[in-house]
């Protein structure tokens, strides 16, 4: 099994079985130590800063679990942006109820900062909210500033 875990708008299970429909959702979990935020408004996006983690030590993610099939990796990667360069993947232990499992995340190569688009951000909610995740997660990622 080659897990990959989804944070921001890939949370959205609709969304996950369009881009990767070999990819069953195994589970949901949280990234203990990292923080959902926006960044890379430098890359000259055309809708400004892009969901992305951080570290940091006081904070965690909800994400979701996906079994990435083979042969849907390729496109994953092609649509976060991963052979252009603009994300790259990690590996990092997420929590769930069932115990650690170490997942593939893609983390954004740009700074942190600027305000995305409350467009964005209404996409990532609402995709956290298809997810399962808890109502004071979602609640916190509405009330992030945007434009």
């Amino acid at each position: 099994m080659s897990l990959y875990a989804a944070y921001g708008s890939n949370l959205d299970p609709a969304l996950m079985r369009e881009r990767c429909p070999h990819s069953p959702l195994v589970g949901t979990g949280w990234l203990e130590g990292w923080r959902l935020t926006f960044g890379g408004a430098e890359l000259g996006w055309t809708d400004g800063p892009l969901a992305t983690i951080v570290e940091d030590p006081t904070e965690r993610v909800f994400v979701a679990l996906y079994d990435l099939h083979k042969f849907d990796e390729p496109a994953l990667n092609r649509w976060e942006g991963v052979e252009s360069g603009l994300y790259h993947k990690l590996r990092l232990r997420v929590e769930t109820l069932e115990g650690d499992q170490l997942a593939r995340v893609h983390v954004l190569r740009g700074y942190e900062g600027g305000l995305p688009s409350a467009l964005h951000v209404q996409l990532v909610a609402d995709a956290a909210v298809k997810a399962g995740a808890p109502d004071d997660y979602v609640k916190a990622i509405r009330a992030r500033p945007s434009l």
